[in-house]
């Protein structure tokens, strides 16, 4: 009896890879669907060749006109079965045919009868099927029907409903939109699905208004929702709330947080689940709010699911990236996770274990990783990389055993994210770490040696230019460079003779090598090769003879672009060809942030009262040639700056206004971009009057009013002041909004013609020190500090009083300067008693500006601060301590 049975096992192996649709053509199983039309219908024979159709489309075959309309009528046929599996099947077929308005009449009133039949699973597929295949106008006709079905005692249908209006949202809104009060009874279900669904919906229908949806979520925090679906859901629109409120400034109370504690012991997994990892992405969370999700995160680290290990490790992950301190306390039950069978969860662990880990665990943790990299997949490795690049910035003395970690892994197989992650890492470490510049370039030369990735061998060779002449011995990078011009692609050879060139234009000894192998460049067949070789040999000087290269050219051929090649790239493509040469001197030096206005989503356009005001393009070009365009400010002369919108209006009032300030060396204008809110009125002749009474060094110049404001159709209109030249002059302004209203017949949409002048209080707007400074990054700034003249340097010493803590002082001196943070340096660890910020920028005249600020907290919680400035005028580098000597 044996072996019949293992005969019969080898048998099912042969048959594993069987495939049910193995080969089938669209042709024949359009000729067995005339089985459809036979007058004694074999249900069973009817559903298998519905399932191939299904197949076919879902594999993406399409049917032609005449084949698609052939099978939807002969499908309609089948609804004369009264098999319950075929009537489902059908269901499934019509919906995927998706038929013309013409063919969708035919099945309409069986899928109507369908509908209010008594059978429920009919009414909930026919549900489902008449809101995907119908317009508008049938729509209307059902509508009753549908409402009916959203309150429906059986869940199936009610989900049915539910689920079809979420879809019909995004294409008849104003219909669904008459469903709120039934939708709101269907929150209350005691079905799980109903009341997630139902709440889907009703965010949904509510999303455009912040009011309605945080009242929403304070109804539903205090305890009616029971389906943990629903609770999810409920969590994530609690956070958004939080997010859109913010913290109370008054009392630092956050709105809903008591609510997303208490979910944390709830008896549902993913609720507490969800709760927890919303907790941990609250902007600016504290310690005191992360403790209690945290533990419960700590608990699910000792779980037996898979699912809820991974989902608590990779949590912590993404906290121990901004509070590393708090994830301490589960590095132990970390540890027993570093042998898990999912290798996806180890490598969170070790990772995580990396961020929060001491000095004295690093060895360990980088055995263990050794053993299973080779096992996870490219994304994860690209985590352990970043990982160990920052706990190698964290504890530089081991810079060694991670530099050999991370030079070993880059000559193994791997992608372009995983190898350029491991590259960027090496290069940080070259430049955040003196004693690893030698080994690390070496490291990066013998992996260009076998590189298969054009763009990775161009930076390093870029890289190795601007280091490698400044290394005690720069002769031994010469031969990994030179090998790239013979054995490599165009854009490689090009890459490399413009680093050889760095090397002669920055080493003189080596000049006259430099200049033999470029002359055998000049042959190359690759006309960019040939040409680049020409001008390092013309420019650098032709003879080779070893002369120290003249500044200017090493500044012409190898200087810094002074300019975000965001913005050039922008120029570039605005400019328009004619006689007048481009200038770079017109492209602007500060890299613009987004309006929040403008980073919504596409289509989901706010209206009503809820909706903040869209401003006009916020590049700064656009800015540039919009002022330029009025005559009244055209010889204001070189656009300095523009900031971000300032609100001067809550978001529910009936007028939306917010301003962007744009800096000139002598004048300042206001840009007060205007929405009207209110239907049923025009605004006419809508100016902003500025009382600049508080503002002692401003005079008013110019104005420019709107002529007409409809409704919900943004307009901007300018105020200038003219102001000390060059000089960083602050003060406050006052605003009133004053505008002829005229009311607006909704049926006609004609306003009448005689209107009414009134005024509208704004809030106040200042001019502060920080708009004089642009927020221009530096990629090395020791590089940066040390290259600039000290002569510039003025440092002093300044209390900033209590404090609760040192990132909150941080926060407050980059704010009053206006700078930009370097290196990550803005980040304070939790629990520090010191800490020193980087921030680099420019100052209005186009002055370079450094500063670094080194802080101190005591036990009493008083902040002193230690403030270095060094700038190209040492007179900025005094208004910089005037600054915040006043601050």
């Amino acid at each position: 009896m044996a072996q019949p049975l293992v005969k019969k096992d080898d048998d099912r192996d042969d048959e594993a890879d069987y495939h049910p649709f193995l080969g089938i053509e669209k042709g024949a199983v359009l000729q067995e669907a005339r089985v459809f039309n036979d007058p004694q219908l074999d249900a069973r024979r009817c559903s298998q060749v519905i399932t191939k159709l299904l197949y076919l489309l879902n594999q993406g075959e399409t049917f032609t006109k005449v084949e698609a309309t052939e099978v939807f009528f002969s499908v309609t046929k089948l609804f004369q079965s009264r098999d319950i599996g075929l009537r489902r099947m059908v269901y499934l077929i019509i919906k995927e045919l998706s038929p013309s308005a013409d063919e969708v009449i035919i099945v309409t009133s069986s899928l109507m009868k369908d509908m209010n039949s008594k059978t429920d699973m009919y009414r909930a597929n026919a549900i489902r099927v008449l809101c995907r295949i119908t317009d508008g106008t049938l729509l209307t006709q059902i509508e009753r029907y549908l409402k009916q079905a959203i309150v429906d005692k059986n869940p199936v249908v009610a989900s049915a409903a539910l689920v079809s209006g979420i879809h019909l949202l995004q294409t008849n809104p104003e219909i669904v939109k008459r469903w709120s009060n039934e939708v709101q009874e269907a929150v209350q279900s005691r079905a799980a699905l109903v009341q997630f669904h139902a709440l889907a919906l009703l965010h949904q229908i509510r999303q455009n208004d912040r009011l309605a949806v945080s009242k929403l979520v304070t109804s539903l925090t205090r305890g009616t929702v029971r389906s943990p679906l629903a609770q999810c859901l409920l969590i994530r629109y609690t956070s958004q709330v939080i997010r859109e409120s913010g913290a109370n400034t008054q009392t630092g109370d956050r709105p809903f947080y008591d609510y997303l504690e208490s979910c944390l012991r709830h008896k549902a997994e993913m609720v507490i689940f969800e709760a927890a990892k919303a907790i941990t992405e609250l902007s600016g969370v504290t310690n005191r709010e992360l403790t209690p999700a945290i533990t419960v995160l700590q608990l699910f680290l000792s779980s037996s699911k898979p699912v809820l290990r991974f989902a608590a490790v990779r949590t912590l992950n993404k906290v121990a990236m901004t509070h590393p301190m708090a994830v301490t306390n589960c590095n132990i039950d970390m540890e027993s996770l570093i042998s898990d069978s999912n290798r996806s969860i180890a490598t969170l662990a070790i990772t995580t274990l990396l961020k929060t880990g001491n000095e004295s665990s690093v060895d360990r943790l980088m055995k263990q990783i050794t053993n299973f990299m080779s096992d996870i997949a490219d994304e994860f490795k690209i985590v352990v990389v970043e990982a160990i690049r920052s706990l190698c910035l964290k504890f530089p003395l081991k810079y060694r055993s991670l530099m050999n970690f991370l030079s070993n892994i880059l000559r193994e197989e791997g992608g372009f994210e995983y190898k350029k992650a491991i590259v960027d890492s090496i290069v940080i470490l070259i430049r955040d770490i003196p004693d690893a510049k030698e080994s690390g370039l070496l490291h990066l030369c013998e992996f260009i040696e076998d590189c298969e990735f054009t763009y990775l061998s161009t930076q390093i060779l870029h890289f190795l230019g601007i280091e490698g002449p400044k290394t005690s011995d720069p002769s031994k990078y010469i031969r990994y460079i030179y090998n790239r011009v013979h054995l490599e692609n165009a854009t490689v050879r090009a890459s490399a003779v413009s680093t050889l060139a760095k090397f002669g234009a920055l080493v003189d000894t080596l000049k006259p090598r430099i200049f033999v192998l470029l002359r055998r460049c000049l042959f190359d067949n690759d006309d960019e090769v040939r040409d680049r070789a020409t001008l390092y040999l013309n420019t650098l000087g032709g003879d080779g003879s070893v002369v120290e290269t003249d500044k200017d050219v090493k500044e012409f051929l190898f200087g810094s672009l002074d300019v975000p090649l965001v913005n050039l790239e922008t120029s570039l493509k605005n400019y328009e060809p004619s006689e007048e040469p481009f200038d770079i001197t017109s492209v602007p030096k500060e890299i613009k942030s987004q309006p929040l206005a403008e980073k919504k989503a596409p289509g989901k356009k706010p209206a009503g009262l809820g909706a903040p005001p869209s401003g006009p393009p916020s590049t700064v070009d656009a800015y540039e040639k919009l002022i330029s365009s009025i005559p009244e400010f055209s010889n204001f002369g070189k656009l300095f700056k523009s900031s971000a919108p300032v609100e001067l209006t809550e978001a529910e009032t009936e007028y939306a206004v917010n301003v962007v300030k744009h800096i000139f060396d002598s004048h300042v204008v206001f840009q007060y971009n205007c929405t009207n809110t209110i239907p049923e009125q025009l605004l006419e002749n809508v100016t902003v009057i500025v009382d600049a009474s508080e503002a002692e060094e401003f005079s008013e110049v110019a104005s420019k009013p709107i002529r007409s404001l409809p409704y919900d159709t943004p307009a901007q209109t300018f105020v200038a002041f003219e102001k000390p030249e060059g000089v960083p002059a602050v003060g406050k302004f006052s605003n009133m909004l004053r505008f002829i209203v005229k009311e607006v017949d909704p049926s006609t949409g004609e306003a009448d013609e005689d209107g009414v002048e009134d005024e509208y209080q704004l809030e106040d707007l200042e001019v502060v020190a920080a708009d004089y400074m642009l927020k221009v990054p530096v990629s090395n700034f020791r590089n940066a500090w040390e290259s600039m003249d000290p002569d510039g340097e003025r440092v002093d010493e300044y209390g900033l009083g209590p404090r609760e803590n040192l990132s909150e002082a941080v926060s407050a001196v980059i704010s009053l300067l206006g700078l930009q943070p370097c290196e990550g340096t803005e980040v304070v660890p939790s629990n520090s008693r010191s800490h020193t910020c980087l921030l680099s920028g420019v100052y209005i005249g186009n002055v370079k500006v450094l500063v670094r600020l080194s802080f101190g907290i005591d036990s009493s919680k008083e902040v002193a601060m230690k403030l270095a400035v060094r700038s190209e005028d040492e007179t900025v580098s005094d208004a910089i301590h005037e600054i915040v000597a006043s601050g």
